[in-house]
């Protein structure tokens, strides 16, 4: 695998918008909301606690972490 280059520019609110659609579509979060002030509310489970992301990095930082997660945890398919 290679390393990715570093980001150019800042993620915007439209592509952390898109991932947290993605991740509440594939049941990896049971609840991603914009607020006015632009932070994420973010929810695992129906019944866990709601964490707030401070912008769109952490939301994107976030969607990292459980693409990681995801991927490091599945079996191998060969």
């Amino acid at each position: 695998m290679f390393p990715r280059p570093p980001r150019s520019s800042e993620p915007t609110v439209a592509e952390a918008g898109t991932w947290a659609d993605v991740l509440v579509r594939q049941r990896l979060l049971h609840a991603a909301v914009l607020t006015p002030t632009g932070q994420w509310l973010v929810q695992d489970h129906p019944d866990g606690p709601v964490r707030v992301l401070a912008g769109p990095a952490h939301l994107l930082a976030l969607a990292a972490t459980i693409q990681h997660h995801t991927r490091s945890t599945r079996p191998e398919s060969r």
